[in-house]
């Protein structure tokens, strides 16, 4: 063989070489992600899944968003799994006849040699190594994952993650007759509707959806917002105190010092009764109770458990940074089961109506979950739309993309959001139009 021939036989190894290097490890990189995904994804809890909905960061969304329909993310990730063990299979044998062409004095034992090397790679980093870290750090793992699973994998296997999604539902229902957990939900749901009058009245059905849905509410989504609550300045004086009491007709206060962020007790105003006759320089502040302080993702039915344990009505509801956004009382979350629950001193409402069949009028700070409740729609009806809002006003100018002027309309899912008055840079009362009506 001529030197020029040698010289381009090496030039083709080395580029075929290179060539399926990258190739292997590209695909064994793959086979990481997607092996270490299908356990993150399966660990992760319902109370780290709402708090990934609570963040804007691109990572927690298209996790949020991958989760949206788990069987068919399940038969895609499953799907790419065999896929990319064939691919690196492949490739390993290959990369192993080019590294090793002849090493191998025994002829018989070339092939036991290749398996052995190919499973070992194969048991390491697509198995043990991937599923290891995913166990222990499901939620990073899951994030880390999510741009690969999101860009690449599901986009590519998505039609026969389908295909196995639907078969495995098939199968699942066939060997064992049951549904899945949001099939019974949607059953249950359509139960309480069919229900006669005799059997239920409108109140009662009201009641038995709110016991179904109670799981999946947040203490963001029935806090009474920040801008709502009224509290006492540390350095008020007795008098003072006392005259905001009268006031305001609340049974709780939260004590702050400098601003709201800095809640430092709370104060019961059945505590002072028993001080009501002191004098002026009374020092109040001994009477009050130490704050207890939740995050604004935590799902309102494990507050409720929290409350029943520690024998309290009434929590500060703080950020991820740490600053006051709200207060939840035992109310607050009862009345996601019952209804509203007025007393004496409750004002009537002059907003928040129905004034047809088709229109229904709403303060701007209402709370988008209390605006699905009175129109009758699922909690989750406008969470895509509304971004990090929590108010019918946030998700007005999300989707405006600035603040509007008295008399414009945005439109929505077919409903149509009506500016009805504005006070300075906050939109203070809103008109929805319901699809039947809209042309």
């Amino acid at each position: 063989m001529e030197p020029c021939d040698i010289i381009l036989l090496l030039s083709i190894n080395n580029t075929s070489l290179t060539l399926v290097g990258f190739l292997f490890l590209f695909f064994v990189f793959l086979a990481f992600v997607v092996s270490g995904s299908e356990v993150a994804f399966a660990s992760l809890r319902a109370a780290e899944i709402n708090q990934l909905k609570t963040k804007t960061d691109a990572e927690s969304k298209r996790v949020t968003e991958l989760l949206e329909n788990r069987r068919v993310l399940y038969g895609s990730l499953v799907s790419a799994h065999i896929f990319l063990y064939l691919g690196v299979i492949i490739l390993s044998g290959f990369l192993v006849h080019l590294l090793f062409p002849s090493s191998f004095d025994i002829p018989w034992a070339e092939i036991p040699a290749k398996a052995f090397i190919i499973v070992t790679i194969l048991l390491l980093f697509c198995e043990i190594l991937p599923k290891a870290w995913a166990r222990q750090n499901h939620l990073a793992f899951a994030t880390f994952s999510s741009w690969w699973i999101h860009s690449i994998i599901y986009p590519l296997f998505k039609i026969t993650g389908t295909g196995m999604a639907d078969i495995g539902a098939a199968i699942e229902r066939k060997l064992s007759g049951e549904t899945s957990q949001s099939e019974q939900a949607e059953e249950l749901e359509q139960a309480i509707d069919l229900m006669s009058e005799e059997e239920a009245t409108s109140e009662e059905k009201k009641i038995l959806k709110g016991i179904q849905q109670f799981g999946n509410i947040l203490v963001k989504q029935v806090m009474r917002s920040r801008l709502d609550v009224t509290g006492i300045d540390h350095s008020s004086s007795f008098a003072e105190v006392v005259n905001h009491i009268t006031e305001q007709h609340y049974s709780r206060f939260p004590v702050f010092k400098k601003n709201m962020d800095e809640v430092v007790g709370i104060l019961h105003t059945k505590d002072l009764v028993a001080h009501i006759d002191e004098s002026a320089d009374f020092h109040w502040q001994q009477l009050m109770r130490t704050p207890y302080f939740v995050p604004e993702q935590k799902p309102i039915e494990d507050l409720l458990k929290e409350f029943q344990q520690k024998h309290i009505h009434f929590a500060v509801v703080v950020d991820e940074f740490g600053g006051t956004c709200g207060i939840i009382t035992m109310e607050d979350i009862l009345e996601e089961i019952i209804g509203e629950i007025k007393d004496e001193f409750d004002e009537e409402e002059t907003i928040n109506i129905r004034l047809d069949e088709y229109n229904y009028l709403f303060e701007g700070k209402t709370m988008i979950h209390d605006v699905c409740r009175i129109m009758d729609l699922p909690l989750d009806h406008f969470d895509k739309e509304r971004g990090e809002s929590e108010s019918v006003a946030g998700l007005l100018l999300e989707l405006a993309e600035r603040l509007p002027k008295p008399g414009e309309t945005v439109a929505c899912k077919g409903f149509t959001f009506t500016v009805m008055e504005v006070n300075a840079n906050r939109v203070d009362k809103i008109k929805i139009t319901t699809p039947s009506q809209n042309p």
